[in-house]
């Protein structure tokens, strides 16, 4: 994408220098070598996001002459105005006009517009916002035949770390046997870029409910960063693999793997990155420096768990969210300095899921067993913060999966080892709006109105979703490998999902 925008640049500087003028034929090929390199990649990139191959085509009609001539090229070159009017001919399926100074500097508005709306990106646990709602455009309102088209599928490996999606590249983990992958592919065809393999050998008790890798890698700039089943987290460069720096947190920091093995998700604020850790004093969480992992801080001595952590704001203060063995609790981001603390015990210390904020004054936290769900309201008192409790009850008991939050209501499987219902929950009030059948214990991503679900069997479904009720609009079984416990990541209408065995590319269009 980078290499994309460099062309239009080049581009546009070719046509600032030949102006009116007569160009020679040496510059007018020079000329077209750059439009067309910068098309191929223009094109490339619109298809490995998901946009299709139609979309990818028009870059080849973006220069009809506008009627408003070339002053309008000022506009779709980059500025805000040009960056509007191209979202809004995008969104009515046409092309942008240009003019007539370069073929690719729409398509590069184009590409900026939709790297805006987020739709080539899906850097972390849970995606764009980390709550695993997305913005989607194109998506077909029903599949053809109940099932959406499979792109590709490949074999890859055990393992429930979600996918991440960054322009034309794929991340994710996964197991065979004692060793631990972390992998790059091509978002196109799932061919394999590169793979960095680290001893990661697992315990009986982990191959319960498979030995992991269960924690998802985190996209911060040039740099990827995992974390394995064995608590070894990594700093990769994200185009070659190259190891930048490493940490065996348990060897160097005395922490204890959790018995399942590790699981939480590491997330980025400003210059650091964030994990949980644990085994000592006032290390419970802890951040690096992205660029060297020099420990930048440390602290609390709460027990953390597998759940991972999120970032809000609130009371003009960014403060990051950790669902901890017993309690809900907030940090300073940028030092570690305890914020507030609200109690959350659960049978065997076992509070997985991650929670969710409301963008206002609300938290809403759940585990499963002897648990339940709670919403805290959070409550300002001058630079201090204060939590107060809304309720609590154990109608709604989410195990590992996600809830999601579409305007005052949550979604979200409820279960752990017996019947799973997928229900909805209004989060001021604790209300349980509904409850449906027909799901075993699922994950799911909101776009819109629309809910995409996942359960551990497999199956698939596209649903509409209010307060009213749920409405199950297409159906079919993707996964044949038990269990299907790594959410489902939306890139544009690009749909990628993983079992233990594979993963599979289909287009949602």
């Amino acid at each position: 994408m980078a290499g994309f925008l460099t062309r239009c640049r080049l581009t546009d500087r070719l046509m600032d220098v030949s102006g009116s003028r007569t160009m020679s034929p040496s510059a007018t090929r020079r000329r077209e070598t750059i439009a067309d390199s910068a098309h191929a990649e223009a094109r490339r990139w619109l298809e490995a996001s998901g946009f299709g191959l139609a979309m990818a085509e028009r870059p080849h009609r973006l220069c009809e002459r506008d009627p408003q001539g070339d002053s309008a090229q000022g506009e779709a070159c980059g500025s805000p105005a040009g960056r509007e009017r191209a979202r809004r001919f995008i969104a009515r399926g046409r092309a942008a006009p240009c003019g007539p100074r370069a073929i690719v500097a729409c398509a590069a508005a184009m590409a900026l517009s939709c790297s805006a709306a987020a739709l080539a990106q899906w850097t972390q646990w849970g995606g764009p916002h980390r709550d695993f709602t997305t913005e989607a455009a194109g998506l077909a309102e029903t599949w053809e035949d109940a099932r959406p088209k499979q792109v590709w599928k490949r074999a890859l490996g055990d393992g429930y770390s979600t996918v991440l999606a960054d322009g034309d590249a794929l991340y994710t983990m996964y197991r065979a046997g004692d060793d631990e992958f972390t992998v790059c592919l091509d978002a196109a065809t799932g061919k394999t870029h590169w793979e960095y393999r680290q001893a990661s050998p697992f315990t009986e008790l982990m191959t319960q409910f498979g030995p992991g890798p269960s924690a998802t890698p985190l996209i911060v700039g040039d740099r990827l960063y995992s974390i394995g089943t064995n608590a070894v987290l990594h700093c990769f460069d994200k185009k070659t693999g190259k190891v930048r720096w490493t940490h065996d947190i348990p060897r160097e920091f005395g922490a204890e793997v959790p018995g399942r093995g590790y699981s939480t998700s590491p997330i980025a604020y400003e210059r650091t990155v964030v994990v949980y850790a644990g085994g000592g004093k006032e290390q419970a969480v802890m951040a690096f420096q992205q660029e060297d992992g020099k420990v930048a801080w440390k602290s609390l001595d709460f027990e953390p768990t597998h759940s991972s952590p999120i970032l809000i704001r609130f009371n003009n203060q960014d403060q990051l969210v950790c669902f901890m063995a017993a309690e809900l609790a907030a940090v300073n981001p940028a030092d570690g300095t305890l914020l507030w603390r609200h109690e959350h015990p659960t049978q065997y210390g076992a509070n997985l899921s991650t929670p969710v904020w409301n963008s206002k004054d609300l938290l809403f936290c759940s585990a499963a067993y002897d648990s339940g769900s709670r919403v805290i309201r959070l409550k300002a008192e001058g630079e201090k913060t204060t939590t107060e409790e809304v309720w609590f009850h154990r109608k709604m008991r989410l195990h590992h999966a996600n809830p999601v939050i579409v305007g005052d209501v949550v979604y979200g499987s409820s279960g752990d080892f017996g019947p799973a219902f997928f229900q909805a929950v209004r989060m001021s009030d604790g209300e349980v709006l509904w409850r449906e059948r027909g799901f075993t214990k699922a994950t799911c991503l909101s776009t819109g109105d629309r809910l995409i679900i996942l359960d551990e069997d497999g199956n698939l479904a596209l649903a509409q979703a209010s307060p009213e009720g749920l409405k199950i609009v297409s159906q079919a079984k993707v996964a044949t490998e038990k269990w299907s416990w790594a959410a489902p990541t939306l890139v544009g209408r690009r749909l990628y999902i993983r079992d233990r065995k594979d993963i599979m590319a289909f287009d949602l269009g």
